[in-house]
């Protein structure tokens, strides 16, 4: 039997686990109505300097955090490219161009490209029977989703926010491969800031030779609302929920979160954007995510490891 205070544990734990699905599923349609207005990659790196600059300030100043070697900064720095300029740079710029329950979907998918990538360029050999079961599902369920855009016109915007879905998507893999991979020496935390601050400065160059960007001053009220949005309860409150309910909760369950965001941010964004919600996408979503789970339950067994999917 369970003592009082344990099961407070796991009842505060469950409380944050509830707070990062929902909030960090509605960060994708804070995303999409500040991309309205501002280029992706604009918006990137505006909520990538405010956030990094938080953190950095804390660890630095508070923390009183030495600067990092340069063999943790070139780690940084590689992170930093897949992390934040493609995955949460590309990310943003191809929900100009498609529905958010696509593009959070999308994101959703990267457990299954880690095995992927793992088995043909890693050569990972402890591929279980249950894991390509979970792939082939998860496939399937994409069809279902696709299915809806199957006999309407596709344009060349469409494809371009595929494309850079799938790019982020990807990038997010590789990097948390490289992760899995290398260790740092300082907090993560704090590597997480220098990481966000490095995203920053690369996306304010790049961003004005692939968009064209628009004064800090033209920004209108509601784009900066959602991307104070974006820092306080995505990059911040989110994220601290998120570490809690590891915390406090076995992994396996605390990252069932990566399969309620898709969820969460269609339902907000057919109610809020009014976007379109089929039966064939709510099918597909389903399907898509019970593959994703195999795929993770499957690694668990074999390997004791879970993989989460990109965060907007």
């Amino acid at each position: 039997m369970e003592t009082p205070t344990k099961s407070n544990k796991f009842n505060s734990g469950y409380i944050a686990l509830t707070l990062t699905s929902i909030l960090w599923g509605t960060t994708w349609v804070a995303s999409k109505v500040a991309v309205t207005q501002l280029p992706g990659l604009q918006l990137a790196y505006i909520r990538q300097f405010i956030a990094g600059s938080l953190f950095l300030g804390f660890f630095t100043f508070i923390k009183k955090q030495p600067l990092p070697s340069w063999k943790d900064f070139k780690f940084m720095f590689v992170m930093a490219i897949l992390m934040f300029v493609m995955a949460n740079g590309f990310s943003s710029w191809g929900l100009k161009f498609i529905p958010t329950g696509l593009a959070s979907l999308i994101g959703a998918l990267s457990p299954l490209s880690v095995v992927v990538i793992e088995r043909f360029f890693y050569k990972q050999k402890n591929v279980s029977v249950l894991t390509y079961v979970g792939l082939c599902i998860g496939i399937l369920g994409v069809g279902f989703v696709f299915y809806h855009n199957m006999f309407s016109t596709i344009d060349g915007n469409l494809i371009l926010g595929l494309i850079l879905s799938i790019l982020a998507m990807l990038a997010w893999s590789v990097g948390t491969i490289f992760l899995s991979r290398h260790s740092i020496g300082i907090n993560p935390y704090y590597a997480m800031g220098w990481q966000m601050m490095l995203g920053a400065f690369m996306l304010f160059f790049l961003a004005p030779l692939l968009q064209k960007t628009i004064p800090l001053n033209e920004i209108n009220g509601k784009s900066w609302l959602a991307i104070l949005y974006l820092i306080g309860i995505g990059s911040i409150i989110s994220f601290i929920a998120f570490i809690y309910s590891l915390k406090k909760l076995p992994t396996a369950i605390s990252s069932l979160y990566a399969y309620i965001n898709p969820i969460v941010a269609m339902l907000v964004a057919a109610l809020i954007l009014k976007e379109n919600l089929t039966t064939s996408i709510v099918i597909g979503t389903i399907v898509t995510l019970i593959g994703v789970y195999i795929v993770n339950h499957s690694i668990k067994r074999d390997q004791e490891k879970i993989i989460v999917e990109a965060e907007i």
